[in-house]
């Protein structure tokens, strides 16, 4: 198995910013999109539990699109093959003491790059 194939790697790069870009802009849309659509895909947050694109979709609809700013310190994206990949990133927003902690799992579909998987948590 490849680590890294550098057309891989840059695709999902890709697909992490267009992620995070959503993500401080509050598109929902896109991060709607940008989560495989699945009973499957899981989402756990600093406060919630999510199972399943709908749990995911309905949680983003109704947050609050306020301090989403944030910058990120260090992340690692890493492919496995051409279709799986990892991207780890610590995370610090302004006013907040805690830094943060996200962890997601990529698989390309048809479709593209999409998360199957994701975790955000604070430290301390």
């Amino acid at each position: 198995m490849e680590v890294n194939n550098p057309e891989a790697l840059a695709e999902l790069t890709a697909a992490f910013q267009r992620y995070e870009q959503a993500l401080v802009t509050n598109d929902v849309a896109v991060l709607d999109e940008l989560f495989r659509m699945a009973p499957e895909t899981v989402r756990y947050g600093v406060a919630e539990h999510l199972y399943g694109h709908e749990e995911i979709a309905a949680f983003r609809a109704a947050r609050p699109a306020v301090g989403l700013a944030r910058t990120l310190t260090r992340t690692v994206i890493t492919t496995y093959g051409r279709d799986a990949g990892t991207a780890w990133t610590e995370f610090t927003r302004e006013g907040q003491p805690r830094n943060g902690r996200q962890t997601q799992a990529w698989i390309r579909f048809p479709e593209g790059w999409r998360v199957v998987a994701a975790h955000v948590s604070l430290a301390g």
